[in-house]
């Protein structure tokens, strides 16, 4: 008898700890509105509800990560915005992932006609998940999945990042899903697009899924002002409705083709001068002309070198408008010289530019930040 109530003050006991693991996890795992700016529209006026999830580092708390631009997109097409923000000593695929298929719940029932899910690394893996565990998701949003590692750190694990998303796709329902796979990824272990697309056909879900976008590279490719500016709308017509015959290419032309604003802003302004050239510049010669291409932050570059003289090299320097309001297009003229057949602008109190000439006649271009706290790099093609 003293052997049974034992056991069953031991069982109690247990199961009281259980119990308090799983609130203490679901405490420290929360939904959170993206922006407090009070832009919340509420669920009769907003066109739906969309969640991010961000991912997990084992030495930072990612949910100090910040917002993806890609989301301001969904936000200003009048879309409530919110994260799940999830501290990382609860944070494993079946807590996270069965506490965000619960808000997702939660939102339908407060009357949110769409709801989507959208996530980072980890943050994919548990959207992806989510959408397996709860039909009330409409569609989800995955870039860069990942939950096991990358190939640096954690080489016995990280193809398990393609081994763990099959069946997980499978899982899906109903949802329709969309999906990000990036070159120069250290967490991909290559391959998945062709498979996903396999496992997605086969279910007959509505699905988008990029491999590789040119332009775009490593793990973090979705957070840029690039990946907004060439997937932005895509993602929003994905977000509101499956894919139809006749939709606009997913990939947008952005950052290949200049806009005509910036080709404007790039015609070389009438300098004084006779602009003939010493032998030195005859070298620089080769950097003549109009010179495009884009930053992943998601600005817009032209290089027009249009003046050499003596060992004085002049161009016009055009940066295209930011993705914030107060970033608008800058112009400046600079004066450079070639320094190891490199093309340097870097006059005192200004940032510096630097560019070669690459074998397949492309430039090779870097942008370094004055105090030198910030640098930037792209390739250009001469548009002249």
């Amino acid at each position: 008898m003293r052997r049974t109530v034992g056991q069953a003050l031991l069982g109690l006991v247990v199961a009281l700890a259980m119990l308090g693991t799983a609130q203490t996890a679901a405490a420290q795992i929360h939904l959170n509105p993206a922006y407090g700016d009070g832009t919340l529209l509420g669920p009769t006026m907003a066109r739906g509800a969309v969640v991010w999830s961000h991912g997990r580092s084992v030495e930072v708390e990612d949910s100090n990560a910040p917002t993806p631009l890609y989301m301001k997109t969904m936000r200003d097409a009048g879309w409530d915005v919110f994260r799940l923000d999830r501290m990382r000593v609860s944070d494993t695929l079946p807590n996270s992932s069965r506490a965000l298929a619960g808000y997702a719940d939660q939102l339908k029932d407060r009357g949110y006609r769409k709801v989507v899910l959208t996530g980072q690394s980890f943050g994919a893996f548990l959207s992806l998940m989510a959408a397996g565990q709860s039909d009330r998701v409409d569609a989800v949003v995955g870039t860069a999945p990942a939950a096991f590692g990358n190939f640096s750190d954690s080489y016995d694990s990280f193809r398990d990042n393609a081994a763990q998303l099959w069946p997980i796709l499978r899982g899906i329902h109903s949802a329709r899903v969309m999906l990000f796979f990036f070159h120069g990824d250290d967490f991909d272990p290559g391959g998945r697009g062709e498979s996903a697309r396999s496992i997605l056909s086969s279910r007959r879900l509505d699905h988008i899924v990029v491999d590789q976008p040119a332009l775009l590279t490593g793990h973090g490719a979705a957070t840029t002002g690039m990946f907004v500016r060439r997937f932005g709308a895509c993602i929003l017509r994905f977000a509101e409705a499956p894919p139809r015959q006749g939709d606009p290419s997913c990939d947008e032309s952005w950052g290949r083709t200049p806009s005509a604003e910036l080709m404007r802003a790039a015609a070389p302004e009438p300098r004084t001068g006779s602009g003939t050239s010493s032998p030195a510049g005859t070298g620089a010669r080769s950097f003549l002309g109009v010179w495009y291409g884009a930053y992943i932050n998601g600005r817009e570059i032209a290089l027009a070198v249009d003046r050499v003289e003596g060992d004085a090299v002049y161009a016009d320097y055009v940066l295209g408008p930011g993705m914030e309001a107060d970033q608008p297009m800058e112009r400046a003229q600079r004066k450079g010289r070639i320094e190891n057949d490199e093309l340097v602008f870097d006059e005192k109190g200004r940032n510096v530019l630097r560019y070669s000439i690459r074998t397949d006649g492309r430039l090779s271009a870097t942008w370094l930040d004055r105090s030198g706290k910030g640098r930037l790099e792209t390739t250009l093609r001469r548009m002249d």
